[in-house]
């Protein structure tokens, strides 16, 4: 049978062209219209790499297809032009491949908490990820228990020397369990632990997450490893002064974060300290305040049965009050103290490790020369043996090998955690400014909440008797006529016991309680009398300017009147 032909094959064409005949010597490529381009960078001598390259010159031996395939250089285009468009062609393939490659990402976000009482509570998120190793992209309301995912803070924390791990916050914290703010600040802290880790390109990576995503009934660490050195030969390790270091970044890191960690550790401290003693207060002061509304029974003179009645409800405010603001002080400094705290001390012993492993270093260097030298010394004997020789040779290359491996940890170490290190100052200074910021607005509203709360005895004190009660301070000399300024000293536009005005937008609670700043009308009538007389309108608010205060403003509130007042008082 002729296979040179076939009815179904084009015409002129054969099964057998390509192979090698009498007038040839090598195969005919096959044609490559239908096989896709290479997605690898084109060549970076171009289209006319044979004619340029020298072992990729022009063969005499090649059949007619390969002869056809070679083109002359184009007439318009000279050498030097051709060099200068050699490299853009080539950095324009390896951007491709830039390009090409995907980028990972792996988010999580809290939806909600389970809580039944002090038990450890239930966290809800979504998972959406775009890396291999996940079965899917997303993974929607996962459950895990804190426990688990202190468990996972405790394995990346072996498992990755060269990454910080922020520590996991608490299950609970000092504002109440069951409170909405409590709720609220789990979660957010929680959120925020979750952004750190599933953001750190050396964590998302790490097997151990795909498994506490992905695993159907709890999370255990399917993979247990243990810090380098524990117990009694840890703390005997950070006695000897640190190895020599040849990045003073890192070097200079350690003693500074050693610092932030026992100055948070005692500032929680104190501030434990401080909260047991406001509570303490406030329970003394409620303890006050109904003692002095008892003896509003047995006070025969109306005025002062009144005051001590208002008075002692005031004094019981006041000590709720401080009871509240104990907590806020726990809430907003105490634990955020507490938490950078354990923080710092996990990034301390991360740079401990580093530490012990540069240690091992030095050692297998030093174990590497000790093992090069015995071979020298095999080398210059007289008699030589073989067995000798052998277990000389392995033993420096197992030597050399280990020495190797360490040092590449130890260069991949200290390149994560200088990017590390200089990522959790920013963090730590960010989230401590944060925490200061509100420790603070929450103390100013706890004390103008105060001072309101006791502005609201003042009337009933000044009604005691006719001449104002203990408003004169003991003072002898009385007005012939009073004005006596009721308003709060606490408004919206500010304290006027400052004399600052409120700024818009400044963080601070519009609402406090007691009431806002009001202005009697007897005090507005008579300004608008003595407006119409030709003076200029005085500002009448409680965060008024403190200027023109004269003899008809000797009872406002604010602090010029009060040195006045206590300059010249005889008691």
């Amino acid at each position: 049978m002729d296979y040179s032909t076939l009815p179904s094959d084009p015409e002129g064409s054969s099964p057998w062209a390509s192979s090698p005949q009498h007038n040839r010597s090598a195969f005919e490529q096959p044609p490559t219209s239908d096989i896709p381009p290479s997605p690898l960078p084109t060549s970076p001598y171009g289209e006319d790499s044979e004619d340029h390259h020298p072992a990729l010159g022009p063969s005499s031996e090649n059949g007619e297809h390969a002869s056809n395939q070679q083109q002359p250089p184009s007439p318009t285009r000279g050498p030097q032009e051709h060099q200068r468009h050699e490299p853009q062609r080539y950095h324009h393939g390896a951007r491709q491949q830039r390009q090409q490659q995907p980028q990972y990402k792996l988010s999580a976000k809290i939806t909600g908490l389970e809580r039944t009482g002090r038990k450890d509570p239930i966290l809800r998120f979504d998972v959406y990820t775009n890396l291999p190793k996940f079965r899917t992209t997303q993974f929607r309301d996962v459950r895990r228990m804190h426990s688990e995912f202190v468990k996972l803070g405790e394995h990346l924390i072996s498992a990755n020397p060269e990454a910080f791990v922020p520590a996991v916050p608490p299950p609970l914290t000092s504002a109440g369990v069951g409170t909405d703010e409590d709720e609220a600040r789990v979660k957010a802290s929680l959120q925020r632990w979750l952004n750190v880790v599933c953001g750190n390109d050396v964590l998302m990576r790490d097997e151990e997450m795909v498994f506490f995503v992905e695993s159907d009934f709890g999370y255990s660490p399917v993979v247990r490893r243990k810090q380098p050195a524990t117990g009694v030969k840890r703390k005997v390790i950070k006695q000897f002064a640190p190895p020599p270091d040849d990045t003073p970044e890192l070097a200079a890191a350690r003693p500074i974060v050693k610092a932030f960690y026992l100055g948070t550790m005692a500032t929680g401290q104190k501030v434990e300290k401080v909260v047991k003693h406001r509570r303490s207060l406030g329970l003394a002061e409620s303890d006050l305040g109904v003692k002095f509304a008892a003896m509003h029974v047995q006070e025969t003179h109306p005025g002062l049965s009144t005051a001590y009645r208002k008075l002692g409800k005031v004094i019981q405010a006041t000590g709720d009050f401080h009871a509240a603001q104990g907590t806020a002080e726990a809430t907003t400094l105490g634990d955020p103290m507490t938490y950078h705290s354990s923080d710092a001390f996990i990034v301390k012993e991360t740079l401990t490790n580093r530490h012990i492993l540069l240690r091992d270093l030095l050692a297998a260097q030093a174990t590497t020369r000790s093992k090069l030298s015995a071979a020298d010394r095999l080398k210059a004997s007289s008699s030589v043996k073989r067995d000798k020789v052998d277990e000389a040779i392995s033993a420096l290359d197992e030597a050399r090998s280990h020495e190797d491996y360490l040092t590449k940890k130890t260069q991949r170490v200290t390149s994560n955690l200088l990017q590390e290190q200089r990522k959790w100052f920013a963090r730590s200074a960010s989230e401590m400014r944060i925490a200061i910021r509100e420790y603070v607005v929450r103390e100013i509203e706890a004390e103008r909440r105060t001072l309101a709360t006791l502005e609201q005895v003042r009337p009933d004190i000044r009604a005691i008797d006719g001449s104002g009660g203990l408003s004169r301070l003991g003072r002898e000399a009385h007005p012939a006529t009073r004005r006596a300024s009721l308003a709060s000293s606490q408004g919206p536009k500010g304290d006027a016991w400052s004399g600052v005005p409120r700024r818009p937008g400044d963080g601070l609670n519009r609402s406090v309680s007691g009431g806002l700043a009001g202005v009697p009308a007897d005090i507005d009538e008579e300004d608008e009398e003595g407006d119409g007389k030709g003076g200029r309108k005085r500002a009448v608010s409680g965060a008024g300017s403190l200027k023109g205060v004269g003899e008809e403003d000797e009872d406002r509130i604010d602090a010029k009147n009060a040195a006045s007042r206590l300059a010249t008082t005889t008691f």
